[in-house]
Protein backbone atom coordinates (compact mmCIF):
# COMPACT_ATOMS: atom_id res chain seq x y z
CA UNK A 1 0.00 0.00 0.00
CA UNK A 2 2.77 2.04 1.14
CA UNK A 3 5.09 1.87 -1.75
CA UNK A 4 1.45 2.07 -4.30
CA UNK A 5 1.39 5.70 -2.93
CA UNK A 6 5.04 6.59 -3.36
CA UNK A 7 4.94 5.49 -6.97
CA UNK A 8 1.25 7.63 -7.51
CA UNK A 9 3.14 10.60 -6.09
CA UNK A 10 6.27 10.66 -7.70
CA UNK A 11 7.70 11.45 -4.43
CA UNK A 12 11.35 10.18 -3.52
CA UNK A 13 11.69 9.08 -0.25
CA UNK A 14 14.99 8.71 2.18
CA UNK A 15 15.32 6.73 5.58
CA UNK A 16 15.10 8.55 8.71
CA UNK A 17 15.12 7.89 11.85
CA UNK A 18 11.04 7.45 11.27
CA UNK A 19 11.40 5.25 8.38
CA UNK A 20 10.54 6.62 4.72
CA UNK A 21 10.13 10.24 4.52
CA UNK A 22 9.67 13.15 1.71
CA UNK A 23 13.20 14.17 0.98
CA UNK A 24 13.83 18.09 1.40
CA UNK A 25 15.87 18.31 -1.74
CA UNK A 26 12.82 17.53 -4.11
CA UNK A 27 13.31 18.98 -7.45
CA UNK A 28 9.96 20.12 -7.47
CA UNK A 29 9.88 21.65 -3.94
CA UNK A 30 13.00 23.59 -5.06
CA UNK A 31 11.31 24.74 -8.65
CA UNK A 32 8.57 26.33 -6.52
CA UNK A 33 10.78 28.03 -4.20
CA UNK A 34 12.68 29.42 -6.85
CA UNK A 35 9.56 30.60 -9.25
CA UNK A 36 8.05 31.86 -5.77
CA UNK A 37 11.45 34.32 -5.27
CA UNK A 38 12.29 35.23 -8.75
CA UNK A 39 7.81 36.76 -9.17
CA UNK A 40 8.60 38.42 -5.60
CA UNK A 41 11.68 40.16 -7.27
CA UNK A 42 10.39 40.71 -10.65
CA UNK A 43 6.97 42.59 -8.43
CA UNK A 44 9.17 44.32 -5.63
CA UNK A 45 10.51 46.70 -7.85
CA UNK A 46 7.99 48.23 -10.03
CA UNK A 47 5.06 47.75 -7.07
CA UNK A 48 7.28 49.68 -5.01
CA UNK A 49 7.85 52.04 -6.83
CA UNK A 50 4.30 52.86 -7.79
CA UNK A 51 3.61 53.30 -4.50
CA UNK A 52 6.42 55.46 -3.44
CA UNK A 53 6.17 57.75 -6.10
CA UNK A 54 4.68 61.26 -5.65
CA UNK A 55 5.35 64.36 -7.75
CA UNK A 56 3.41 66.86 -5.33
CA UNK A 57 2.92 69.95 -7.81
CA UNK A 58 0.09 71.32 -6.09
CA UNK A 59 -0.48 75.01 -6.18
CA UNK A 60 -2.60 75.58 -3.74
CA UNK A 61 -0.88 74.43 -0.58
CA UNK A 62 -0.39 75.45 2.49
CA UNK A 63 1.26 75.37 5.32
CA UNK A 64 -0.25 72.76 7.99
CA UNK A 65 -0.76 73.91 11.52
CA UNK A 66 2.12 72.28 12.72
CA UNK A 67 4.55 74.60 10.81
CA UNK A 68 2.58 78.06 11.18
CA UNK A 69 3.29 80.63 13.70
CA UNK A 70 0.75 83.20 15.19
CA UNK A 71 2.92 86.42 14.51
CA UNK A 72 5.70 84.65 12.57
CA UNK A 73 6.57 84.74 8.42
CA UNK A 74 4.22 82.89 6.06
CA UNK A 75 7.26 82.39 4.12
CA UNK A 76 9.41 80.60 6.68
CA UNK A 77 5.89 79.00 7.75
CA UNK A 78 5.80 77.24 4.13
CA UNK A 79 9.38 77.16 3.85
CA UNK A 80 8.98 74.32 6.93
CA UNK A 81 5.78 72.70 5.41
CA UNK A 82 7.39 71.99 2.05
CA UNK A 83 10.38 70.54 4.26
CA UNK A 84 8.16 68.03 6.63
CA UNK A 85 5.77 67.24 3.21
CA UNK A 86 8.90 66.05 0.89
CA UNK A 87 11.26 64.09 4.51
CA UNK A 88 8.18 62.83 6.26
CA UNK A 89 4.98 62.85 4.39
CA UNK A 90 5.76 61.73 1.27
CA UNK A 91 8.92 60.36 1.93
CA UNK A 92 12.74 61.73 1.02
CA UNK A 93 13.57 59.38 -1.95
CA UNK A 94 16.29 60.77 -3.61
CA UNK A 95 19.11 58.99 -1.15
CA UNK A 96 17.51 55.27 -1.17
CA UNK A 97 20.16 52.81 -1.61
CA UNK A 98 19.99 49.87 -4.48
CA UNK A 99 17.93 47.07 -2.32
CA UNK A 100 15.10 49.92 -1.80
CA UNK A 101 12.26 49.78 -4.97
CA UNK A 102 12.69 54.40 -4.93
CA UNK A 103 16.61 54.01 -6.02
CA UNK A 104 14.92 52.96 -9.34
CA UNK A 105 12.99 56.65 -9.51
CA UNK A 106 14.58 59.44 -11.04
CA UNK A 107 12.07 61.88 -11.79
CA UNK A 108 10.52 62.11 -7.80
CA UNK A 109 14.42 62.48 -6.66
CA UNK A 110 15.09 64.96 -8.93
CA UNK A 111 11.67 66.93 -8.35
CA UNK A 112 12.52 66.89 -4.42
CA UNK A 113 16.48 68.05 -4.88
CA UNK A 114 15.04 71.24 -7.14
CA UNK A 115 12.18 71.86 -3.98
CA UNK A 116 15.10 71.45 -1.60
CA UNK A 117 17.75 73.77 -3.93
CA UNK A 118 14.95 77.06 -3.90
CA UNK A 119 14.40 76.50 -0.16
CA UNK A 120 18.27 76.76 -0.07
CA UNK A 121 18.72 79.88 -1.60
CA UNK A 122 15.80 81.51 0.12
CA UNK A 123 17.20 80.38 3.54
CA UNK A 124 20.61 82.11 2.35
CA UNK A 125 18.65 85.24 1.80
CA UNK A 126 16.84 84.85 5.08
CA UNK A 127 19.77 84.87 6.66
CA UNK A 128 21.53 87.84 4.14
CA UNK A 129 18.76 90.29 3.34
CA UNK A 130 15.81 90.12 5.49
CA UNK A 131 16.67 88.45 8.95
CA UNK A 132 18.94 91.04 9.83
CA UNK A 133 18.36 94.91 10.54
CA UNK A 134 21.18 96.07 8.35
CA UNK A 135 24.42 94.34 6.57
CA UNK A 136 26.61 94.76 9.07
CA UNK A 137 23.80 93.21 11.75
CA UNK A 138 24.69 89.66 13.65
CA UNK A 139 22.95 87.10 11.36
CA UNK A 140 19.80 85.06 12.96
CA UNK A 141 21.57 81.74 14.69
CA UNK A 142 18.37 79.80 13.70
CA UNK A 143 18.19 80.80 10.28
CA UNK A 144 22.07 80.25 10.20
CA UNK A 145 21.78 76.61 11.25
CA UNK A 146 18.99 76.31 9.02
CA UNK A 147 20.73 77.97 5.59
CA UNK A 148 23.75 75.49 6.18
CA UNK A 149 21.61 72.57 6.90
CA UNK A 150 19.71 72.92 3.27
CA UNK A 151 22.99 72.66 1.60
CA UNK A 152 23.08 69.37 2.32
CA UNK A 153 23.84 67.26 -0.45
CA UNK A 154 20.48 65.44 -1.26
CA UNK A 155 21.47 61.75 -1.84
CA UNK A 156 23.42 61.07 1.70
CA UNK A 157 22.57 58.00 2.90
CA UNK A 158 23.32 56.33 6.49
CA UNK A 159 26.50 54.92 5.07
CA UNK A 160 28.79 57.03 2.78
CA UNK A 161 31.65 55.22 1.96
CA UNK A 162 33.27 58.12 -0.19
CA UNK A 163 34.19 60.18 3.24
CA UNK A 164 33.90 57.47 6.03
CA UNK A 165 33.29 53.90 6.93
CA UNK A 166 31.19 55.16 9.98
CA UNK A 167 27.08 55.97 9.85
CA UNK A 168 26.67 59.72 8.58
CA UNK A 169 23.85 62.02 8.63
CA UNK A 170 21.25 61.43 6.30
CA UNK A 171 19.73 64.39 4.10
CA UNK A 172 16.22 63.87 5.60
CA UNK A 173 17.95 64.10 9.25
CA UNK A 174 19.41 67.59 8.06
CA UNK A 175 16.42 69.09 6.65
CA UNK A 176 14.52 67.96 9.57
CA UNK A 177 17.01 69.57 11.75
CA UNK A 178 16.87 72.92 9.05
CA UNK A 179 12.98 72.62 9.85
CA UNK A 180 13.35 72.78 13.33
CA UNK A 181 15.46 75.96 13.23
CA UNK A 182 13.14 77.83 10.71
CA UNK A 183 10.29 76.91 13.45
CA UNK A 184 12.40 78.20 16.32
CA UNK A 185 12.86 81.60 14.16
CA UNK A 186 9.71 81.53 13.70
CA UNK A 187 8.40 81.61 17.11
CA UNK A 188 11.33 84.10 18.58
CA UNK A 189 9.58 86.59 15.83
CA UNK A 190 6.32 86.15 17.31
CA UNK A 191 7.66 86.62 20.51
CA UNK A 192 9.64 89.89 19.14
CA UNK A 193 12.88 88.00 19.58
CA UNK A 194 14.26 87.86 16.19
CA UNK A 195 13.98 90.30 12.92
CA UNK A 196 11.95 89.78 9.62
CA UNK A 197 12.83 93.68 7.28
CA UNK A 198 10.18 94.24 5.54
CA UNK A 199 12.11 97.18 3.81
CA UNK A 200 11.79 97.37 -0.14
CA UNK A 201 16.06 96.73 -0.42
CA UNK A 202 15.56 93.54 1.10
CA UNK A 203 12.58 92.23 -0.94
CA UNK A 204 14.35 93.68 -3.73
CA UNK A 205 17.83 91.66 -2.81
CA UNK A 206 15.85 88.46 -2.63
CA UNK A 207 13.83 88.78 -5.58
CA UNK A 208 17.15 89.37 -7.75
CA UNK A 209 18.73 86.37 -6.09
CA UNK A 210 15.67 84.38 -7.34
CA UNK A 211 15.80 85.90 -10.39
CA UNK A 212 19.56 85.15 -10.93
CA UNK A 213 18.68 80.83 -9.94
CA UNK A 214 15.64 80.34 -12.39
CA UNK A 215 18.16 82.38 -15.20
CA UNK A 216 20.54 79.64 -14.22
CA UNK A 217 17.65 76.76 -14.45
CA UNK A 218 16.83 78.48 -17.82
CA UNK A 219 20.46 78.48 -18.98
CA UNK A 220 20.45 74.56 -18.17
CA UNK A 221 17.57 74.23 -19.70
CA UNK A 222 18.90 75.75 -23.24
CA UNK A 223 22.36 73.86 -23.07
CA UNK A 224 20.31 70.36 -23.21
CA UNK A 225 18.04 71.33 -25.59
CA UNK A 226 20.95 72.31 -28.25
CA UNK A 227 23.00 69.59 -27.31
CA UNK A 228 20.64 66.94 -27.33
CA UNK A 229 16.99 67.69 -28.51
CA UNK A 230 15.72 65.38 -31.46
CA UNK A 231 17.29 62.17 -30.36
CA UNK A 232 15.61 59.17 -30.28
CA UNK A 233 15.97 58.57 -26.54
CA UNK A 234 17.36 60.90 -24.57
CA UNK A 235 17.40 59.63 -20.76
CA UNK A 236 18.91 62.79 -18.94
CA UNK A 237 15.62 65.23 -20.34
CA UNK A 238 13.45 63.82 -17.56
CA UNK A 239 16.23 64.64 -14.95
CA UNK A 240 16.12 68.30 -16.22
CA UNK A 241 12.44 68.50 -16.48
CA UNK A 242 11.69 67.80 -13.04
CA UNK A 243 14.60 69.58 -11.08
CA UNK A 244 13.60 73.08 -12.82
CA UNK A 245 9.72 71.77 -12.10
CA UNK A 246 11.00 71.28 -8.55
CA UNK A 247 12.65 74.38 -8.00
CA UNK A 248 10.04 77.13 -9.49
CA UNK A 249 7.41 74.91 -7.83
CA UNK A 250 8.87 75.93 -4.41
CA UNK A 251 9.64 79.70 -5.49
CA UNK A 252 6.22 80.00 -6.34
CA UNK A 253 5.04 78.90 -3.25
CA UNK A 254 7.63 81.12 -1.17
CA UNK A 255 6.70 84.48 -3.84
CA UNK A 256 2.28 83.49 -2.87
CA UNK A 257 3.99 83.76 0.76
CA UNK A 258 6.18 86.81 0.36
CA UNK A 259 3.17 88.95 -1.21
CA UNK A 260 1.38 88.00 2.13
CA UNK A 261 4.43 88.88 4.12
CA UNK A 262 5.10 92.27 2.38
CA UNK A 263 1.39 93.00 1.74
CA UNK A 264 2.15 96.98 3.03
CA UNK A 265 4.50 97.73 0.54
CA UNK A 266 3.65 96.23 -2.58
CA UNK A 267 0.32 97.41 -2.31
CA UNK A 268 2.06 101.21 -1.30
CA UNK A 269 4.03 100.75 -4.39
CA UNK A 270 1.28 99.68 -6.52
CA UNK A 271 2.33 96.07 -7.32
CA UNK A 272 -0.64 94.37 -6.65
CA UNK A 273 -1.52 93.16 -10.45
CA UNK A 274 2.08 92.78 -11.36
CA UNK A 275 2.69 90.69 -8.58
CA UNK A 276 -0.24 88.60 -9.21
CA UNK A 277 0.75 88.50 -12.80
CA UNK A 278 4.35 87.03 -12.15
CA UNK A 279 2.66 84.06 -10.02
CA UNK A 280 0.59 83.38 -12.42
CA UNK A 281 3.52 82.55 -14.66
CA UNK A 282 5.31 80.91 -12.14
CA UNK A 283 2.25 79.01 -11.62
CA UNK A 284 1.74 77.66 -15.20
CA UNK A 285 6.15 77.12 -15.27
CA UNK A 286 5.60 74.61 -11.94
CA UNK A 287 2.86 72.86 -13.01
CA UNK A 288 3.47 71.84 -16.68
CA UNK A 289 3.28 68.07 -16.06
CA UNK A 290 3.38 66.04 -19.28
CA UNK A 291 2.90 62.30 -19.08
CA UNK A 292 6.61 61.48 -20.74
CA UNK A 293 9.06 64.05 -20.83
CA UNK A 294 10.18 64.38 -24.61
CA UNK A 295 13.08 66.41 -25.90
CA UNK A 296 11.93 67.25 -29.60
CA UNK A 297 13.41 69.24 -32.07
CA UNK A 298 11.91 72.81 -31.28
CA UNK A 299 11.32 73.01 -35.14
CA UNK A 300 10.30 69.62 -35.77
CA UNK A 301 6.50 68.72 -37.02
CA UNK A 302 5.45 65.79 -34.45
CA UNK A 303 7.91 65.83 -31.36
CA UNK A 304 6.70 68.00 -28.75
CA UNK A 305 9.99 69.65 -26.52
CA UNK A 306 8.75 70.18 -23.17
CA UNK A 307 12.22 71.33 -22.07
CA UNK A 308 11.73 74.57 -24.80
CA UNK A 309 7.91 74.68 -22.57
CA UNK A 310 9.51 74.75 -19.63
CA UNK A 311 12.21 77.01 -20.85
CA UNK A 312 9.39 79.77 -22.14
CA UNK A 313 7.04 79.85 -19.12
CA UNK A 314 10.33 80.14 -16.87
CA UNK A 315 11.84 82.98 -18.82
CA UNK A 316 8.39 84.25 -18.48
CA UNK A 317 8.42 84.04 -15.05
CA UNK A 318 12.00 85.73 -14.85
CA UNK A 319 10.78 88.66 -17.25
CA UNK A 320 7.87 89.83 -14.52
CA UNK A 321 10.32 89.35 -11.75
CA UNK A 322 12.73 91.92 -13.24
CA UNK A 323 9.80 93.99 -13.80
CA UNK A 324 8.90 93.92 -10.05
CA UNK A 325 12.24 94.72 -8.95
CA UNK A 326 12.93 97.33 -11.14
CA UNK A 327 9.57 99.59 -9.80
CA UNK A 328 11.21 98.59 -6.61
CA UNK A 329 13.94 100.42 -7.44
CA UNK A 330 12.45 103.54 -8.24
Amino acid sequence: MVVEKIKATGTRLVTGARGLVPSIGSASLWRKLGLGLLVIVLLYYPIGMLVVHNIDDDPDFQASENNVTEGGSKTVAVAAALIERETDIHRWVANDPFFLPAAALDNMPNFQKGVISALARVSFELVDQIGRTRGSSETDPNLQEASGKLQYAGDVWVFDFSTSIAPVATSEAQYRAARRSLLKYNQRLANGNAVFERRADNLMATLDRIALDIGSSSAAIDSHVVEKSGQFIDFQADDVFYNVKGQIYAYYLILRELQVDYADLIHERGLDNAWGQMLESMRTAATVNPWVVVNGNPSGQFLPSHLAAQGFFLLRARTRLREITNILLK
